[in-house]
């Protein structure tokens, strides 16, 4: 039987990556005086890398750091510090509406006792305050948050999806994953959970021939607890 529905946050929960991060990172780098935006295009290009500090490290490897601050950690550490605080006044304003579907499916879960997660490579806080601030108290108290440096290899890598299967004590193949991406799809899948693709902002060309489902949303895909039960169950009988 299906125990878990577990959820990435970026671009699954909320279309965040575009209008959200991108633009968190553009305002800190415009605070601290650092002369770099980066584009709708540059960001999709940057995506590919897991996790927002890995993300400007690749970046500046690529097009030279800027001058002045010898200790790069401590850069990136004080950017990605700012960033994160844009990032939650933008969640606070309302800016960032859940994807379809989203709403409709926790309450499925809440309703028939199925455990709900949420795996990110993305800041703790700032994912947190995704699921308190777009879902609401009364659903993000029964959604366990895994995010940031909570473990040591970031998607691709399945780390994140096997501590939150051993800590709330699930079996990874009764577990159902929401993803957007083509690394969260293969960290799910090397985790050995199935896994159900909406497509994001970004993620449309990925190469998604892992999925169990590829759909454009939960609505738009009729997705709900029974589909990924009978995707479950299908995958057990094969």
């Amino acid at each position: 039987m299906m125990q878990a529905l577990i959820f990435d946050c970026d671009g699954v929960l909320v279309d965040t990556e575009r209008d959200g991060h991108r633009v968190a990172f553009n305002r800190a780098f415009a605070e601290l005086g650092i002369d770099c935006e980066w584009s709708v295009e540059r960001y999709g290009e940057l995506l590919l890398t897991a996790g927002g500090k890995e993300r400007m490290v690749r970046h500046f490897n690529e097009t030279g750091w800027p001058a002045g601050h010898p200790d790069h950690d401590a850069l990136i550490a004080s950017i990605h510090k700012l960033k994160t605080g844009i990032f939650m006044r933008l969640i606070g304003e309302g800016s960032l509406p859940l994807r379809p579907g989203i709403a409709r499916i926790v309450e499925e879960a809440i309703a028939e006792g199925i455990v709900l997660a949420v795996c990110s490579t993305s800041n703790e806080k700032a994912v947190q305050a995704v699921v308190d601030g777009m879902l609401g108290p009364q659903r993000s108290k029964k959604i366990t948050v895994f995010a940031g440096d909570i473990v040591a290899k970031k998607k691709p890598a399945p780390d994140i999806y096997t501590l939150a299967a051993t800590q709330l004590r699930l079996a990874p193949a009764q577990c159902m994953v929401i993803e957007d991406s083509n690394n969260g799809l293969r960290a799910a899948k090397a985790a050995g959970m199935r896994c159900i693709v909406t497509i994001s902002s970004y993620t449309g060309e990925e190469d998604f021939s892992l999925a169990d489902r590829v759909v454009p949303d939960l609505d738009g895909g009729n997705v709900d607890i029974p589909a990924c039960r009978v995707v479950i169950e299908g995958s057990a009988a094969a």
